[in-house]
């Protein structure tokens, strides 16, 4: 069963550089295991204790796997899984109007 998962660039040294990579697996949690068979410390950025880290977006064919049933998200053959990284921060300063120079 091939799976293509897009790799964000944050995580592409752990796949040589490509930014797309295909898996085998059952579930999103099979899928992160095949994956780390090749591509050796990639799980431990993606899974904390079992579960999605919580700074780490999964999406199934563009639907969000927290919304469906995370790592236990059923996968098949030729579906697609992106890998996003959440963004956060800012500067903290406060964006009136006149407050920005």
């Amino acid at each position: 069963m091939a799976i293509e998962v897009r790799i964000p660039t944050i995580l592409r040294t752990y796949t040589d550089g490509e930014k797309s990579v295909t898996g085998e697996g059952s579930n999103i949690k099979e899928l992160f295991e095949d994956l780390e068979s090749r591509h050796a410390g990639i799980q431990d950025r993606l899974v904390d204790g079992g579960e999605l880290r919580r700074f780490v977006n999964v999406y199934l064919n563009d639907e969000d796997v927290r919304f469906l049933d995370g790592i236990s998200t059923k996968v098949s053959d030729g579906d697609n899984v992106t890998i996003l990284p959440a963004v956060a921060g800012g500067s903290g300063l406060d964006a009136s109007p006149g407050m920005l120079r």
